[in-house]
């Protein structure tokens, strides 16, 4: 529109805008309003303010901070991609699962006795391979609960469980590394492969020093584990890792794993075991030795009932079945509470061949001779004597052995401490002087010569002359002397006197091939001395001697291996054919008339204390100079027993002699192994007896050599 001329009046934009030209108009579509936003501000720097005096003073650790930092990540990165490199390597060079069920280096000897029941265990027993599948499942669960609660959900280490046992140790004022591992199964089974290295007999010593090495502590080692383990956790998947424990976790008296545990303490798989049987076994993991309930029953019950706790509040087993695992506690196998017959079995593993006893590394079974029922009436006898009648705190020992006629050992007792294994053994080992239960010996010499046991011997005080020494005038034990007695009342009677005087007659090199014959070992006195035993023997070889006066004279070898054989083998490796009853050393006869001598000993003699009514006895008593040893050994138609008493220190008894206290542990030990059998008679002869005949005596101790010969000629002449 055009304008008229006229002035155009004042628009409202104007004078709100007033001094401001108006902004022109632009032809464009309408669009929508837009809210109104702020205005942006133009930026302004801020003036630093002034740093006060602690903002300076932790500017270089905010900066130390940073490098520090900067510098751990990567070297963390380093560390786990090393880490990782190695047990990736490790898991590469992991053998098959099956090849490490079976760690031992040496095997096993397991002892049955003449019935064939499994009576001891040596070496490292190894039951079987078990699976976590075959073994029963309130073991697994008692494994699991008691040693790594999370094993199913880690990778090997925990490093909770670490930390854990890191703080409980600095709590009770150890080591960090010292005592509580915070170790998981994984890491406890890589401990008990020792990390993949094996055992070299060149650089270990012997396996047990490898087994230290293998279990030290160290950060390193820890660390090493910790790879090994992870390693562990790539190769094998959890049930084969738990398998691998379960069948080489050592669990005290010998066992290798869970299988040999189970039958060593229980006499059953490890399929079968119950919650409080598992829980036995699984406690046995912290102190295998020290918990082992052939040692300690019963802590090794307390530590189960802890382990029932575990398995309870891990909900493996309800609480009835905790309430009733606690009230019928595990308890050992009638075998393994025995805990009998360790000094025979010590002497069997010493006596057999050591690659198949001591250093076998294959499993044995060995066929003994032992008869536990006679076993047990030994160690009865034993500690009930000691009990009653030797004095409180007495460090006094003794030692039993019985065997058969032929020589098969049926019962062995080595010293008071009956379940001792490893021990000294008294009845093997102890070479002590014989005493009077010498004599037997020289009259069986002096009646194979053909002297009668009716021959006149006269017992007074006699000398004998010693080369650059004075005269030796010997006594009789009760210091008295009763003249002319028989051959036979000088044995009964034990007298000193007439035993010299027949020894010096018959020939002292004759007696010592007599005694040594008869399995009496090592070298016997060369003087006159010898008559008194004064030489050394061990129980075992003198109650060897005197089963060979009962068969008839021959010479008899003790023995207690029947036959040797592998496990899983039934043909015998070895057995018992050149043992027994041997060659003859006496004539029969002389043997017989020797055992009626030995029955007056028992009869009317020394040894009347092992008399037992109804049964034929014959014996010999023995007592030492000073009274440092005492002996009884006798024996019926049946068995021979010999008791030894002494200190190990060859102190003087008191009031001790052959025919008291060993005397009675004969009798009572026999009770035993006689109770419910019927008398047996003794082979013997009951001599005649001759005319009237010279004494035989001596002058000076020189008995002139040609009355010696006229006087065996007259005896000679009048048996035949």
């Amino acid at each position: 529109m055009s304008g008229n001329g006229r002035k155009r009046p004042p628009l409202v934009a104007d004078k709100r805008y007033a001094g401001k030209p108006a902004a022109k108009k632009k032809s464009a579509p309408k669009k929508a309003a837009a809210k109104p936003t702020a205005r942006k501000r133009k930026a302004t720097p801020k003036k630093a303010k002034p740093r006060g005096f602690i903002g300076w003073f932790l500017t270089p650790f905010r900066w130390l901070f940073r490098l520090i930092w900067a510098f751990t990540w990567r070297v963390g990165l380093v560390v786990g991609l090393i880490i990782s490199g190695f047990s990736f390597y490790f898991a590469s060079q992991m053998p098959a699962m099956a090849d490490l069920i079976d760690g031992r280096t040496r095997g096993s000897v397991t002892m049955t006795d003449l019935l064939g029941e499994v009576f001891a265990w040596r070496g490292d027993q190894f039951g079987g391979m078990v699976t976590t599948d075959t073994v029963s499942p309130h073991l697994h669960n008692a494994v699991v609960a008691t040693e790594d609660k999370r094993f199913y959900r880690h990778f090997g280490i925990s490093p909770r469980g670490i930390a854990s046992a890191v703080r409980i140790n600095l709590r009770e004022g150890r080591g960090p590394l010292s005592g509580n591992g915070g170790s998981t199964i994984t890491q406890q089974t890589a401990k008990l492969l020792c990390l993949g290295v094996p055992f070299d007999p060149a650089k270990w010593e012997s396996e047990r020093a490898y087994e230290a090495d293998c279990r030290r502590t160290t950060l390193w080692r820890k660390a090493r584990e910790a790879v090994f383990s992870v390693g562990m956790e790539l190769a094998y998947t959890k049930e084969e890792i738990l398998t691998i424990y379960l069948n080489r976790a050592y669990l005290g008296a010998g066992s290798r794993g869970f299988e040999a545990a189970a039958q060593r303490y229980f006499g059953i798989s490890a399929a079968e075991v119950n919650p409080a049987q598992a829980a036995m076994l699984a406690g046995l993991l912290t102190a295998p030795s020290a918990n082992a309930p052939t040692r300690n029953l019963q802590r090794a019950q307390d530590r189960a009932s802890i382990v029932i706790g575990l398995m309870e509040d891990q909900s493996y087993i309800s609480a009835a079945e905790a309430r009733d695992a606690r009230l019928n506690p595990a308890t050992l196998s009638e075998a393994a509470r025995a805990s009998s017959g360790g000094f025979f079995a010590d002497w069997v593993m010493a006596s057999g061949p050591e690659f198949f006893t001591r250093d076998t590394t294959e499993d044995v079974i060995i066929r003994t001779t032992l008869d536990q029922r006679i076993q047990a009436a030994a160690e009865r006898a034993l500690i009930q004597v000691f009990e009653n009648d030797v004095r409180e705190g007495s460090e006094a020992q003794a030692a039993i052995v019985v065997m058969s006629a032929d020589g098969a050992v049926r019962a062995m007792v080595g010293g008071r401490n009956i379940s001792a294994t490893g021990a000294f053994n008294r009845a093997t080992q102890a070479l002590r002087q014989t005493g009077s239960a010498f004599k037997p010996f020289i009259y069986a010499a002096a009646l194979d010569l053909g002297m009668s046991p009716y021959a006149m011997i006269d017992d007074s005080p006699t000398c004998w002359e010693r080369q650059g020494s004075p005269q030796w005038c010997p006594e009789n034990y009760d210091r008295e002397f009763v003249g002319p007695v028989t051959m036979s009342e000088a044995l009964a009677g034990s007298r000193n006197i007439p035993a010299i005087l027949v020894s010096e007659e018959v020939g002292r090199g004759l007696v010592s091939d007599v005694a040594n014959g008869f399995g009496v070992q090592g070298d016997l006195a060369a003087g006159p001395a010898l008559a008194l035993g004064v030489s050394e023997s061990t129980l075992l070889d003198m109650t060897g001697a005197f089963a060979g006066i009962l068969n008839g004279g021959s010479r008899v070898t003790p023995y207690g291996l029947t036959d040797l054989r592998l496990m899983g083998d039934d043909t015998p490796l070895m057995d018992a054919t050149d043992v027994g009853i041997g060659e003859r050393i006496i004539r029969e006869e002389a043997a017989r008339q020797l055992t009626w001598m030995m029955t007056k000993v028992v009869d009317e003699g020394t040894g009347r204390r092992a008399r037992i009514d109804g049964w034929p006895i014959a014996g010999k008593t023995g007592t030492t100079q000073g009274s440092r040893d005492a002996w009884f050994i006798g024996f019926t138609g049946d068995y021979v027993t010999g008791v030894w008493m002494g200190y190990d220190d060859n102190s003087r008894l008191t009031g001790v002699t052959g025919g008291g206290l060993p005397a009675t542990i004969w009798r009572e030990t026999m009770l035993g192994v006689l109770s419910g059998k019927q008398p047996t008679p003794l082979p013997l002869v009951i001599p005649q007896r001759p005319a009237a005949t010279g004494v035989l005596e001596s002058q000076g101790g020189q008995a002139p050599a040609q009355d010696i010969l006229n006087l065996l000629d007259s005896i000679l002449t009048e048996q035949n």
